[in-house]
């Protein structure tokens, strides 16, 4: 990214970093401190990872690792790790389990919820602007990229289980609106804060993921949870609209991760997978928890396999994905690529 104007050495430090909230998809390891079932700091988890297990739920690279490299960022350390320098070029505050709701991902014990996490934002900001002061601490955020990824367990850990009261309470379109009227109102708090630049992750074919086959007799992808999505995407592409048309200089860019996974189960061996309906390390220990056992043998062959696990994508496809949204097309993300907005 170039700068508009020059900027004092001090201020440059922090001018480009990228703020990443989220789920398991994209957390890094804020959740390997917390009496939570949803963690993944153990092998086989990180078996490609440099250093090995960190708490990402990949064989290696996140979604989000691979965007940050190709911002000429270094991968971005979590919040429960991130103080003074470490946070110059941002900060991840996702947490496994969490979700648009508070209540969401409560099975699985502590997880970050959304608005947790934006707190934790806060106490980073507080931070930054002691570093900066105030009128440059908000001229260097508005350079930023805000990313963010949620949804995912507000389905599968909230209305997708008995446990939960949501489906009694909701049918798919009265659920959706839920959500993402929570979701604005999130966006809405971090743009206040001084977010200016964000990319909004959609959700992908959930009906797809190994967990959900392994219920299914005749092990083929759930179009009735891929249906139940629907409204959620169509929202939040709604919602994005008008928080570009009533949040002055905000710009923001949608993922649709559904269309890439339509494109990735369509043509998997033109992409090299030839695995698209189980995870390398297998289902573990139901389908209703996080799934590599510890010290699991993994398969040999882990770039063939869309699934990692029965919940995550494998690194290859993270990095499929994570150049996709970074300077694809239209046709996965739009109305810019995360390339061109972080130009702007």
């Amino acid at each position: 990214m170039q700068l508009r104007r020059e900027s004092t050495k001090e201020e440059e430090k922090w001018c480009q970093p990228c703020f990443i909230f989220g789920d398991s998809l994209i957390d890094n390891g804020n959740n390997n401190n917390l009496p939570s079932l949803a963690k993944a700091n153990y092998f086989p988890y990180g078996i490609d990872f440099d250093g090995g297990p960190t708490g990402r739920f990949s064989n290696g690279y996140t979604m989000v690792d691979v965007i940050a490299e190709l911002l000429g960022l270094p991968l971005i350390p979590a919040y429960s790790e991130a103080s003074g320098d470490q946070m110059r070029y941002g900060v991840n505050y996702a947490s496994a389990a969490a979700g648009i709701l508070d209540i969401t991902g409560r099975n699985f014990v502590s997880r970050i919820p959304f608005n947790q996490q934006i707190s934790n934002f806060e106490n980073t900001l507080d931070q930054i602007t002691d570093i900066l002061g105030a009128p440059d601490a908000a001229r260097a955020l508005a350079k930023c990229i805000f990313f963010v990824g949620m949804g995912s367990n507000d389905y599968l850990n909230n209305y997708l289980m008995s446990t939960y009261p949501s489906r009694s309470q909701y049918n798919a379109p009265q659920y959706a609106d839920l959500l993402v009227q929570q979701y604005s109102q999130q966006l809405n708090r971090l743009y206040n804060l001084g977010a200016r630049k964000f990319v909004i992750s959609g959700l992908g074919l959930m009906g797809c993921i190994p967990s959900i086959l392994a219920q299914n007799s005749n092990g083929i992808c759930s179009e009735e949870v891929n249906q139940l999505l629907i409204p959620f995407n169509t929202n939040t592409k709604a919602m994005i609209n008008n928080l570009s048309a009533n949040l002055p200089g905000s710009k923001f860019s949608y993922i649709d991760i559904r269309k890439m996974f339509q494109d990735l189960l369509a043509n998997a061996r033109s992409y090299g997978f030839d695995v698209v309906n189980s995870g390398c390390c297998g289902i573990g220990r139901n389908a209703g928890q996080i799934t590599c056992l510890p010290f699991q043998t993994p398969c040999a062959d882990r770039n063939q396999y869309i699934f990692w696990d029965a919940f995550h994508p494998t690194e290859a496809v993270n990095k499929l994905f994570g150049q996709r949204a970074f300077s694809g097309s239209k046709d996965f993300v739009y109305p810019m690529n995360i390339e061109q907005l972080a130009n702007l």
